[in-house]
């Protein structure tokens, strides 16, 4: 079966499963995915949000097709079939262009979802929840329903032209920032049921009074707020007794699970209890590229303690000139003064960082990193006192590649187990 299909009906048979999907452009996090979906024999969804991938590059400067055929060449490399990667849209809408007026950003935002099916992405996240120029930061369900039926429409003309299969939606307006909070966090509320229920019957509304059923009918999952959250410097964890109350509508609704934004950074035991608990989408992102950048990091370290003509944790260098330089990814989300934002920059759990990674001077340092360590013996008390967990890479040539990808993986261990995935 369908494995995006197959959710609701597990959970009302008693035996929840999950998925995770994976939100990240960074190739390494996406290989580590694949080829834990290889080890594992299970299916890979992979996303890209709107901000990243979009028909004018986002800050990745990929389009759609490009994302696409990206994954799927490390897919073939690692002998992944292509069918067993599913491919999501995250947060389309406006949200890219949401300084400019709401018909210029939903112009914009309709054919980025146009482009987004036409590549042959499936699953496809509606988000018209943010205000436009001159309009209020959260708009009301009414609105944000017309605006996502009007994306939904052009999304059905893109899949009927390019012959595929039916889309499946995700919607919600209840939809926490992209990336986590930029602040700390004491505590967050679940979302009413009421308001759920509320978003629920008026996007039916709208779309059926569009013609758009057939396209409601396919919303597989909505987005609320389970009361899990991540700031810059805290993580806010599942307390699943305060979110009981909203079984109430998947009770109601045979077809539909919940959509849990922002799971990074939960304990496997509270990823496994937001599946039982219909939140059997689990987004994860910044949580996967802050382990990549902690491993980096760990072999920066290393290599300027073990070869001379290394340098003093050049990549650590190249990343905080790169930051400095070109702040606009992380200025309006970090606080405090000098000292704590050069500290937010590199180790802030929203590692806004991953907006770097693909620059020129990063992949150059990168890969100078890489070259340097790649074939030497570390020895194990460097690996223990810069990357414990990872003293079974001591004895042997080191790949360097191969270590990055199993800091993901660990990572990556915990979302599966909790999924319902051996």
């Amino acid at each position: 079966m369908d494995p995006l299909l197959d959710l609701a009906p597990s959970l009302r048979v008693g035996k929840p499963k999950g998925i995770v999907s994976v939100c990240s452009s960074h190739p390494l996090v996406i290989r580590a995915a694949i080829r834990d979906g290889v080890r594992h024999d299970h299916p890979v969804l992979v996303e890209a949000t709107c901000n990243q991938v979009n028909q004018f590059g986002g800050y990745t400067g990929m389009r759609p097709a490009d994302f696409l055929a990206m994954t799927l060449q490390i897919a073939q490399s690692e002998g992944l079939p292509a069918d067993r990667v599913i491919f999501g849209g995250d947060h389309l809408g406006p949200n890219p262009w949401r300084a400019e007026s709401a018909e210029v950003a939903l112009a914009k935002a309709e054919d980025m979802v146009a482009a987004y099916v036409e590549a042959g992405f499936r699953k496809i996240h509606l988000d018209a929840s943010m205000g436009c120029a001159g309009e209020p930061a959260a708009l009301d369900d009414t609105t944000i329903a017309r605006r996502a039926a009007r994306l939904a429409r052009r999304a059905e003309q893109a899949a009927s032209a390019a012959g595929a299969k039916p889309l499946l939606y995700v919607i919600g307006t209840e939809v926490p920032p992209p990336g986590g909070a930029d602040h700390v966090i004491d505590a967050i509320e679940p979302t009413r049921l009421e308001a759920v229920r509320r978003t629920w019957e008026i996007h039916r509304e709208v779309f059926e009074d569009a013609g758009l059923a057939a396209a409601f009918s396919r919303i597989i999952a909505i987005v609320v707020q389970p009361g899990v959250e991540f700031g810059n410097e805290n993580v806010v964890s599942y307390d699943r007794e305060k979110a009981q109350h909203l079984a109430g509508l998947l009770r109601q609704e045979e077809g539909l699970v919940y959509e849990a934004h922002s799971t990074d950074y939960q304990t496997p035991a509270a990823l496994r209890e937001l599946v039982e608990d219909g939140f059997a989408i689990l987004k994860v992102g910044p949580q996967l590229t802050f382990d990549l950048r902690q491993a980096l990091y760990g072999l920066d370290v290393i290599a300027s303690d073990m070869l001379a003509d290394y340098g003093s944790r050049p990549l650590f260098a190249a990343m905080e000139a790169l930051m400095v330089e070109e702040p606009r990814w992380w200025r309006s989300h970090y606080r405090g003064n000098a000292a704590q934002r050069r500290v937010q920059r590199h180790y802030s759990l929203s590692d806004r960082i991953r907006y770097y990674w693909n620059h020129p001077a990063a992949v150059a340092a990168v890969d100078r990193l890489i070259a340097a360590l790649a074939g030497k013996i570390v020895p194990a008390p460097l690996l223990r006192q810069h990357l414990p967990g990872f003293e079974s890479f001591t004895g042997s040539p080191l790949d360097p590649r191969q270590l990055l990808i199993t800091a993901v993986e660990t990572s990556l261990e915990g979302y599966r187990l909790a999924v319902g995935m051996r």
